[in-house]
């Protein structure tokens, strides 16, 4: 184990335990030290990855040749610059946000530091799932060249499937993955709204939530996007979709904004097979 590199950890928390576990079961890199905001929940990373020694003062960490900084994405540059401050020898960093840019950590890349974000698409729901789902995983690197290259194996031997991206795109990339996942419920809740407050009763909806869904989302994986519309704006049926917007902005603004929205796209979709 003591040939293998070392890894600190810089936040214990579910990407941070899954990551960390995975690399030290599968015997590619040595995890050393976490450190996270305090003593216990640093020992609850540890004993989830199966190895590390708990920390909760940066001016404890050891020197270690990969470096992952798995804290909340507002809390990134304020841990790169406390890191850079810290006088350590230079190596490799990197961020797990799938928004933000390797940029974040120019304070260490400024130290002489390699610098590069990783961020793997998966719900890390509970770390004991992510760790079990992980494998055939994407992971969009971006960074330095030389640092994402020499993050692609790390990630690869603990079964993710790499790709670089640009410094620009993160933003949208990380917006795809919204309009994949986070809208859905938001979507769900609506159409629930509508249902009761149209009369539906309220014993069906889990009926309705658990059929429409389940429908859509194999019509989705069998057809593809195009193939699965279904609906008035599939339809062409132009004069039905304003009627619908109108009534549903009388509901509640926002929600007609974004059914006219949708709407325009679902247009596009059924018209052209893409956006």
């Amino acid at each position: 184990m003591s040939a293998l590199p070392k890894l600190n950890l810089l936040g214990g928390g579910r990407v941070g335990k899954t990551l960390g576990h995975l690399w030290h079961t599968l015997g590619v890199l040595q995890v050393q030290d976490v450190l996270t905001t305090s003593l216990a929940s640093a020992q609850a990373a540890v004993d989830f990855i199966g190895a590390g020694r708990p920390l909760a003062a940066l001016d404890d960490m050891r020197p270690a040749d990969v470096w992952l900084i798995a804290v909340p994405d507002r809390q990134i540059a304020a841990s790169a610059q406390a890191l850079a401050a810290a006088g350590l020898p230079p190596a490799t960093a990197f961020h797990a946000s799938g928004a933000l840019a390797a940029a974040e950590l120019a304070p260490l890349q400024a130290a002489g530091w390699q610098v590069a974000s990783a961020h793997c698409i998966l719900s890390f729901a509970t770390p004991a799932t992510a760790v079990l789902q992980f494998a055939g995983t994407p992971c969009a690197l971006e960074g330095q060249a030389a640092t994402t290259a020499a993050l692609e194996p790390l990630f690869q031997r603990i079964g993710a499937r790499c790709f670089t991206l640009s410094s620009a795109d993160k933003l949208l990339y990380h917006a795809a993955a919204v309009f994949a996942t986070n809208f859905l419920p938001v979507l769900q809740a609506t159409a629930e709204a509508l249902w009761l407050d149209s009369g539906v009763p309220p014993e069906l909806l889990p009926q309705l939530r658990a059929t429409l869904l389940r429908n859509a989302v194999d019509n989705l994986l069998a057809l593809g996007p195009a193939g699965a519309l279904t609906g008035p704006a599939a339809r062409g049926d132009t004069a039905l979709v304003q009627r619908q917007g109108e009534s549903v902005a009388r509901w509640d603004a926002q929600a007609g904004a974004a059914y006219a929205a949708l709407s325009e796209l679902a247009t596009r979709l059924a018209r052209d097979g893409r956006l």
